[in-house]
């Protein structure tokens, strides 16, 4: 991986619905200037315009999905878009949106990394910044967890347990790898209860959640999909997915092990602000090294 920080070579295009709000949404995401990180712009194309960086400073709800800016004028779902922005290097972007929630896509982040993959990445004439975690940080939520430790390199390692027989107790582990994440992780689909479905629609959630989508697990406790999983353990795969993206609101890369049991949207954002608020636990500096080398 480059030291250099990235940005893409030429604007992507994608449109779609939201998950949970149901509504047509637009994206055009386009190259930007060193430094700049990644930032969103929501425009209702009727004056109201309000601009966002992709920041844990600017988190909102995390019931669900994670989301940043104003509860009135915010951008919900943008997990799956800032796994496939970390997965494929990208350091700086403008993300401009013209609806609330950034579209489901597929499920996973698989259309984000294609669109980049074809775009093309422009290297920038200023070094990376990397955060480096010193000390362990760890947060927690009854028999639920999630730390990061120090570590040469970036890994994930990951582990749910559901009592449902599609489920189960899974785990998966991740050096970040952009050719990985693509193969092995990017296709994973969010998934649901249809015992759940609607209390959620009664509270405006999941309202654009369909098999084509997300991955329905019935009353018996067995997937719902005629297609059947992308991977035996999909599940704990699009936890992944979900926590690198969630753990971009940092703002940089991190040098560092990221664990977690039974994790989500609310602890993932609670552990990023617990490292940020302890300055002995991290350092930034200037990438000597590709932040996803193993271990000595």
């Amino acid at each position: 991986m480059t030291k250099m920080q990235q940005t893409l070579a030429e604007p992507v295009f994608l449109s779609g619905f939201g998950v949970h709000g149901g509504k047509p949404v637009e994206l055009q995401i386009s190259p930007a200037a060193v430094d700049n990180g990644i930032v969103f712009i929501r425009d209702d194309g009727e004056g109201r315009r309000q601009v966002i960086p992709a920041l844990s400073s600017q988190l909102g709800s995390t019931m669900l999905n994670t989301s940043v800016g104003p509860a009135d004028f915010g951008i919900s779902t943008i997990e799956h878009l800032m796994a496939a922005v970390t997965a494929a290097g990208i350091d700086n972007l403008i993300v401009e949106i013209n609806g609330p929630e950034v579209p489901i896509l597929g499920g996973g982040s698989a259309e984000f990394m294609a669109a980049f993959a074809e775009a093309g990445l422009s290297e920038q004439n200023k070094a990376r910044n990397i955060l480096t975690v010193l000390q362990p940080v760890r947060v927690e939520d009854g028999q639920s967890w999630a730390e990061l430790r120090p570590y040469n390199g970036t890994r994930y390692e990951v582990e749910i347990d559901f009592p449902i027989a599609a489920i189960g107790r899974q785990s998966f582990s991740f050096d970040l790898d952009r050719a990985v994440f693509t193969a092995e992780i990017a296709r994973a689909r969010t998934f649901g209860f249809m015992r759940d479905v609607e209390k959620l629609r009664s509270m405006g959630l999941a309202l654009g959640s369909s098999l084509e989508n997300s991955i329905a697990i019935g009353d018996d406790g067995q997937v719902l999909n005629p297609e059947g999983l992308y991977y035996p353990d999909e599940f704990v795969r699009h936890k992944l997915l979900d926590s690198v993206g969630d753990l971009a609101l940092a703002g940089y890369r991190f040098r560092g092990l990221f664990r977690s049991y039974r994790g989500g949207h609310k602890l993932n954002a609670a552990l990023v602000k617990a490292l940020l608020e302890r300055e002995e636990h991290f350092r930034l500096e200037v990438q000597e090294q590709s932040p996803q080398n193993p271990p000595n």
